[in-house]
Parts: structure tokens; C-alpha cells; sequence
């Protein structure tokens, strides 16, 4: 058995902590295994840009089955520039969690009103529903729910890291906002709930 070769920190072929694991680019899955069996480090200029887009928004990858061999997680951070909001959309079977990092962005999605709605119009169908957030803030959306990003400031920026259950970025562009149907719902990862 040889040992490893010694570290030469720096190295263009290593990150200088993995000297073993050479000639293979950081980011890159190793197709021997040994992706799976180390802990990767992304900086934070090396996100990938090319993943799943909508318009309005710019997402960036960090950690994904193709950068770093993950099976069940996606995490990367997106950016809405000012006085622009996305295009409606949903997440497909993925859970996805919100962190806002910078800025105020707003999450907007359709619920179902109640006939004694709080505004006194007594009207039921379909309202929309604004939640407004601050740095530090989280916000979880479930599977399938139609909903859109908007960064209503003028000048600033809003940032926000995203992870999500399935291992690649999964958004469905929409034509429009809908509410999901909590008897249709669906709670096995299925396409039930959507407007056929």
C-alpha cells in the first residue's frame, strides 16, 4: 500500500485539506465515490448559475447532486433585483425552505377566503395572500403551492438562501397563481392538486 501523496497547499489539482483527492475539480462529482465520503466546501464566488430560472430572478447553485453528489437536498442562493417580481411558480414534489439574508422580498400565493373573510366583504373565493419579510426571516413553501417572489424596493436588492428536499433545482413556470385544492393535495410527491 502506498501512502498519499504529500499535501502541496495551494495546488491547482487539490483544495490543499483533501490531497488524495485529486483531478477532480472541486465541485465535481468523483464517479469513485469519494464525493460521498468527504465534506465539500463551496465558496462563495463558486455557485453555478446554470440551474433552474424564472423570470425576474437569479438562481445560484451550491450544493446539488451534480456539484457535489447530494441525493436529497438542493441549496443555492437567488437574488431579485429591485422593483421586479418573478414570474408565478411552484417547486414540483420539493419542500423548500426561505432565508432571507438581504432586503424586504415579499412571498405571494392564492388562499381560499372564508365567507366571513377578516376584510368584512364576507366574499369567499380565491384571495391573495402578501407575506412580508426582513433579514433573518425564514419561510417555508410546501410541494406543488403556486406562489411568486417580489422585491417592491426601488433601489435595494433582495438575497435569499434557498434549500429544498429534492437534489436539483425543480421549478415549474406557471401562467398564473391558483389555489391548491387541500383535499387534492399531494402528500406522496404526485401531480395531484393542479388545475388539469
Amino acid at each position: 500500500m502506498t501512502a498519499p501523496p504529500a499535501p502541496s497547499h495551494g495546488s491547482a489539482d487539490h483544495d490543499g485539506f483533501h490531497p488524495d483527492l485529486t483531478g477532480h475539480p472541486q465541485g465535481s462529482p468523483d464517479p469513485h465515490g469519494a464525493a460521498r465520503v468527504r465534506v465539500h466546501h463551496i465558496r462563495a464566488d463558486d455557485l453555478d448559475g446554470d440551474t433552474a430560472q424564472t423570470g425576474g430572478m437569479r438562481r445560484f447553485a451550491a450544493i446539488s447532486g451534480a456539484r457535489v453528489g447530494s441525493e436529497r437536498m438542493w441549496m443555492g442562493r437567488t437574488h431579485v433585483s429591485p422593483s421586479t417580481a418573478s414570474a408565478d411558480h411552484h417547486h414540483g414534489a420539493s419542500e423548500t425552505a426561505i432565508y432571507v439574508v438581504s432586503g424586504h422580498p415579499e412571498f405571494v400565493f392564492l388562499a381560499e377566503a372564508d365567507a366571513g373573510s377578516a376584510d368584512g366583504s364576507g366574499a369567499g373565493g380565491p384571495q391573495e395572500v402578501r407575506l412580508r419579510t426582513s433579514p433573518g426571516d425564514y419561510v417555508f413553501v410546501p410541494p406543488f403551492v403556486p406562489h411568486r417572489e417580489e422585491n417592491p424596493d426601488p433601489d435595494e436588492e433582495a438575497v435569499v438562501v434557498i434549500a429544498r428536499s429534492t437534489q436539483e433545482a425543480v421549478v415549474v413556470n406557471l401562467p398564473g397563481l391558483y389555489v391548491l385544492d387541500p383535499s387534492t393535495a399531494p402528500l406522496d410527491g404526485g401531480r395531484t392538486g393542479q388545475p388539469g
